[in-house]
């Protein structure tokens, strides 16, 4: 019992601390780095390569067959690129000599007269140089040392070649064999991580792995377009410019753009200073730059924002700040698979609860829900951006939705953080103020849409019975009752609106007099129900044979069990929107109504 309730308190704290669940997952990243970075880059490798294994299996090809062709095509393709952009490359380094004398005019031409503070500083600087190479001169001449190297054996000597290149050849042979596995056991490797979801998260996991493939193909199909693009486009600008190896240069930048923000300097000094040796001008070096600058500054600020954020799912901060991240964990090979890792951590943000905040983070997706933006530009004390919002969403979505999806929900947050003691009286009294004005400006709004207050222009009520509408308790029910209100009134109903607190005894007699009268009781939460049934009973016993409808805005749940819960004061009909309001009354006058002769003119909406 003990090492179980043990196990349970550390599962809890993991499942209820995602930071310390985080912090334990980044130690692992970085201490397991030398697997763990083969590792992804073959999973990214894996969704490049695998489109391809699958067409030539459907081409009835073996899957064994299909892998070892899809792996040699790619290798022979990126190593033969390689190899020949390595040895143009070579070939140009070795010819920088040969341009001596360019090098040294363009020095010459960078000389400062010893006039102005930098030209000083300069000089301090060569006089300070000189004076040490004087003196290191002079002591070496003192004391002479002659440094005899021990013989050294072939084998030594081989050693010493090859360790360099041993750690990159090692990483190389683990992401091929690594690819090579996942590629042959794909189907074996997904079920395995359907079992660690578990049965009951099949169709969960099943998502996530989907559209985490889905992405990351996305991706790494745009990366190769943009850079290809980019790197074709620049290798023509520098043959216009008359630059040699102008195909070298545009396929080193395509290349090394793999490799985010880094790759794409280092091309572009590498070309800019080849193009200062090579020419013996200045203007050449600098049209190159120029075009550098500005293919890099259109790419990167429109294009790849666009492209990027778009089929990753990513943010553009986050591409930035998640490739910082991984490249202090990894190094170059975590800048290079940052953005595929980045998207899986997206991905699992998503469908995993306790880890929802990366999602939150690094997602695109962190635009507020319009009611949530009118409630906090209103918190904020911004009522003119709050009536633009309600304002943009009126034009595309009409008044009875702006009603029951932006002012209802901005209602009732404000109730509910007043009642958790979270907002003041006077920020309180300033929300429903606001909300107030916004009804009044829309009294004399016309919809454009057919049916979107609820009622039909193509029919002629001939007789309709009149509705009180009456707020259960406090402001935010009287908020909300007219509404109400206002949108009978647009479909031509008799329509009044009387506070709690006028219904007197005289107004009671009254009102069961008139039989036909529908009384309309608006609550909105937290305390609903409550205010609800105790303003209903009250009404029952004044005025038992009118029709009463209560309001219960936002309110989940069965509308028959709600009614049920009344008890003896159960009313005949229980909303939880305006829209169903409407609804309900244009039900409860269908039978006192005659169809308009199809000849007439049709009635704009909200008219009489």
């Amino acid at each position: 019992m003990g090492s179980d309730s043990m196990t349970r308190t550390r599962r809890g704290l993991l499942t209820n601390e995602p930071l310390i669940l985080l912090a334990l997952v980044l130690l692992a990243l970085y201490f397991a780095r030398e697997v763990l970075i083969p590792l992804a880059m073959a999973l990214t490798l894996n969704f490049l390569l695998t489109p391809a294994v699958m067409f030539f299996e459907r081409l009835r090809l073996k899957r064994v067959s299909s892998v070892v062709l899809v792996v040699f095509v790619a290798s022979a393709v990126v190593g033969g690129v390689g190899f020949i952009v390595a040895r143009q490359l070579i070939g140009v380094v070795n010819e920088l000599p040969n341009y001596r004398q360019h090098i040294s005019t363009k020095l010459s031409e960078l000389n400062m007269s010893v006039n102005n503070p930098l030209g000083q500083t300069v000089k301090s600087i060569e006089v300070i140089g000189e004076t040490l190479s004087e003196e290191s001169a002079a002591v070496t001449k003192a004391t002479p040392v002659r440094v005899v190297p021990p013989p050294e054996s072939t084998s030594r000597y081989l050693g010493e070649l090859v360790r360099p290149v041993m750690g990159p050849l090692a990483t190389l042979g683990m992401v091929l064999i690594f690819t090579i596995y996942m590629l042959l056991k794909r189907e074996d490797l997904r079920n395995r991580l359907l079992l660690l979801a578990g049965v009951g998260r099949l169709n969960l996991m099943t998502q996530a792995l989907n559209e985490a493939a889905e992405r990351i193909s996305r991706y790494l199909v745009m990366t190769f377009l943009v850079n290809g693009s980019f790197g074709v486009v620049f290798a023509i600008g520098l043959y216009l410019l008359r630059v040699p190896n102008a195909t070298l240069w545009g396929a080193l930048l395509a290349m090394l753009r793999m490799v985010p923000y880094a790759g794409t300097m280092i091309a572009g000094v590498a070309t800019v200073g080849y193009t200062l040796v090579y020419f013996d001008s200045w203007w050449q070096p600098l049209w190159v730059f120029l075009l550098f600058a500005g293919l890099e500054i259109a790419i990167s600020n429109f294009v790849e924002p666009h492209l990027y954020g778009r089929n990753t799912g990513i943010s553009a901060l986050a591409l930035v700040t998640m490739a910082i991240v991984w490249t202090l964990l990894w190094g170059w090979a975590g800048l290079v698979v940052s953005t595929p890792l980045t998207v899986c951590l997206i991905v699992f943000g998503r469908y995993v609860p306790q880890m929802s905040f990366l999602h939150i983070l690094l997602g695109e997706e962190a635009e507020l829900a319009p009611e949530a933006r009118f409630y906090e530009r209103l918190l904020a004390t911004d009522q003119a951006e709050a009536h633009n919002i309600a304002d943009r969403f009126l034009e595309s979505r009409g008044i009875v939705d702006l009603y029951d999806q932006v002012v209802m929900p901005a209602l009732i947050m404000t109730e509910q953080d007043r009642h958790k003691g979270a907002l003041d009286e006077v920020r309180c009294s300033y929300l429903f103020q606001s909300a107030t004005e916004l009804i009044a400006e829309l009294t004399d709004y016309k919809s454009k849409a057919l049916n979107d207050t609820g009622c039909d222009p193509r029919i002629d009520l001939v007789r309709t019975n009149p509705i009180v509408c009456v707020p259960a308790n406090d402001q935010a029910d009287e908020i909300a009752a007219t509404m109400l209100a206002q949108l009978l009134e647009q479909c031509s109903h008799k329509t009044v609106l009387l506070p709690s607190t006028a219904l007197s005894p005289e107004i009671l007699s009254r009102l069961a007099e008139e039989r036909g009268t529908i009384l309309c009781i608006s609550a909105v939460p937290p305390f609903a129900f409550a205010h609800a049934r105790t303003l209903a009973i009250r009404l029952r016993q004044s005025v038992p044979s009118n029709r009463i409808l209560i309001g219960l805005w936002n309110t989940n749940g069965d509308k028959d069990v709600l009614r049920e819960r009344f008890g003896q004061a159960r009313p005949d009909f229980v909303v939880s929107t305006l829209r169903e309001a409407l609804d309900q009354i244009k039900e409860c006058e269908r039978p006192q109504t005659v169809a308009a002769p199809w000849s007439a003119a049709p009635v704009e909406a909200g008219t009489d």
